[in-house]
């Protein structure tokens, strides 16, 4: 892993690769389709039946989401229910508190991805970065990274912006690409805030062309989508995605 050496904010040099976000967004939003496919189609809350999970299922498949984004619990379900149809099970872990063991972060990757589980979505190690003990930080993720690529998974690497400070989100970005996260995400949807224009726009200056941007947390409407993309996102996390899809024709 490269070393980590303290960022100056005012130094920050974005020299990263150039992603256009104004051609990626007009292509996203040229149809349902093409909007639907950066949609991870998400239920995540503690109370979710098995009925609904069936539903998010097929909802994925009716609508060709980017994936369907679960709990652990539900993973084999959705893995079955998903099988054969092209759209990938996520699943998220160390969910939401940040706050797991790395070797709980490995197992959980390593047992998730041979279960068929295809993205993974980790929280930082939030306290961990906040006190200023980034090796360890870069410890879990690039631990988790290296159990999900290993397997053919994605992992995207959940900040909380809404935690952070400026620097201290400048400094996960950064932290979390040198471990090799596949994406930067904003938000769990379950702390003080969600995703916003500002931050995504923050997490892409900083990742340039050399990772995924997703935004999540509070996107319910197409109109919020296009913020997000047009700021910068490649992709996004809704429970409202059926909705969204169907504000651009989608029956």
């Amino acid at each position: 892993m490269a070393s980590i050496t303290p960022i100056n904010v005012s130094e920050l040099d974005f020299d990263n690769g150039y992603f256009d976000a104004p051609a990626f967004t007009a292509q996203t939003l040229a149809n349902w389709q093409a909007l639907a496919a950066v949609i991870d189609h998400t239920l995540l809350k503690p109370e979710a039946t098995r009925a609904q999970v069936e539903n998010l299922c097929d909802e994925a498949m009716r609508y060709r989401f980017a994936c369907a984004m679960v709990n652990p619990v539900w993973a084999s379900t959705a893995v079955n229910l998903l099988s054969g149809t092209g759209v990938p099970v996520g699943v998220v872990i160390g969910f939401p508190l940040g706050a797991s063991l790395v070797s709980t972060l490995r197992h959980e990757a390593a047992a998730l991805t041979r279960m068929g589980v295809r993205e993974l979505d980790m929280v930082l190690p939030i306290g961990q970065l906040k006190s200023g003990n980034h090796q360890a930080v870069q410890h879990t993720i690039h631990a988790t990274a290296s159990e999900a690529h290993h397997h053919g998974a994605l992992l995207k690497v959940i900040l909380e912006t809404c935690l952070l400070t400026v620097e201290e989100k400048l400094r996960a970005s950064e932290i979390a690409i040198q471990a090799g996260a596949d994406f930067l995400k904003t938000s769990t949807g379950f702390s003080t805030g969600g995703a916003t224009a500002a931050d995504v726009a923050l997490l892409r200056g900083v990742a340039g062309a050399r990772s995924g941007v997703k935004a999540s947390g509070g996107i319910r409407t197409l109109a919020d989508v296009r913020t997000m993309l047009e700021a910068g996102a490649n992709r996004v996390g809704a429970s409202a995605s059926v909705a969204i899809v169907r504000e651009l024709g989608a029956e």
